[in-house]
C-alpha cells in the first residue's frame, strides 16, 4: 500500500480499544483525515511524540479501504508549549481546534491549515490579547466561507462615514446608519483589519484596541453564528 507523507495538526483524539487512538488531523494537501494510531497509548510508543495537541508534525500514513487510515510514523516539527502555561489560552486553544474540526470539510483547502497554524503561532505568544486572536480567526473563517461583510458602503449604498454611527443588518451583511448606534469608524477599521491581515499579530499595533474590541468581537461572533457551523 502507498505511504503518504504530509504535515498535520491534530484536531481531536479519541481512545480506541486498549492502546490505540483515532485521530482527526488537518493537513495542507490531504484535507481533514482520520487515522488510527495503533499502540500509541503504550509507554514505549514511537508515535506518541508526534501527535501532541497544539503542535505541527510530519506524519506518514497508509490509505486503505476504510475511511480511517493507518498512521505509520510521526515527527514533531513545532510544539506551541506556551499555550498550556495559561489556563484561559489553553481552553481557548481547545475551542479553536473544535471550531476548525466542526467548520472544515474533509476536502478542506490549504487555507484552513494555514489559518490554524497562524492562530496557534500567535496564541503561543502571550503578549497578543486572546480576544484579538479570536476576532481575527472568526473573521477569517467567515472570509474563507464566502461570507465577508460589506465594509465599504452601508445598506443603502452610501460610503461608510467617519462621522456616522451604525447598527448592522445580518440579512444584507452591511452597516445601517443609526443615531447612537453601537458601531463607529473605529469599530469598522478594526473589523477591516481582522478580515485583511494575514496574521493577528498586526492587531496588537492598534491604538486603544480595548475600547472597540469587545463590540467588534461580539458582532463577528454574531455573523459566525449565522453562517458558520462552529
Amino acid at each position: 500500500m502507498k505511504q503518504i507523507v504530509t504535515t498535520g495538526i491534530v484536531l481531536s483524539r479519541t481512545d480506541f480499544g486498549e492502546a490505540d487512538r483515532i485521530l482527526t488531523i488537518l493537513t495542507p494537501d490531504q484535507g481533514r483525515i482520520r487515522v488510527i494510531a495503533k499502540g500509541v497509548r503504550k509507554i514505549k510508543s514511537k508515535l506518541a511524540g508526534g501527535i501532541e495537541l497544539f503542535s505541527v508534525s510530519q506524519i506518514t500514513f497508509i490509505q486503505g479501504k476504510s475511511e480511517i487510515y493507518t498512521l505509520v510514523s510521526t515527527r514533531l516539527e513545532q510544539h506551541f508549549g506556551h499555550i498550556t502555561t495559561d489556563i484561559e489560552r489553553t481552553m481557548f486553544g481547545y475551542e479553536v481546534l473544535k471550531r476548525l474540526n466542526r467548520s472544515v470539510e474533509d476536502n478542506a483547502e490549504r487555507e484552513y491549515f494555514t489559518l490554524l497554524s497562524h492562530t496557534l503561532i500567535v496564541l503561543d505568544q502571550l503578549d497578543v490579547p486572546q480576544p484579538a486572536i479570536e476576532l481575527w480567526l472568526s473573521a477569517q473563517l467567515l472570509k474563507l466561507a464566502g461570507h465577508s461583510p460589506n465594509l465599504t458602503t452601508d445598506n443603502s449604498g452610501q460610503k461608510l462615514s467617519q462621522e456616522q454611527t451604525y447598527g448592522f443588518d445580518l440579512d444584507t451583511m452591511a452597516f445601517v446608519v443609526k443615531p447612537e448606534g453601537s458601531y463607529d469608524a473605529n469599530h469598522i477599521k478594526l473589523i477591516r483589519l481582522a478580515f485583511g491581515l494575514e496574521s493577528p499579530l498586526g492587531l496588537r499595533q492598534v491604538k486603544d484596541i480595548s475600547k472597540v474590541l469587545p463590540a467588534s468581537l461580539q458582532l463577528i461572533k454574531l455573523m459566525n453564528s449565522q453562517f458558520i457551523h462552529s
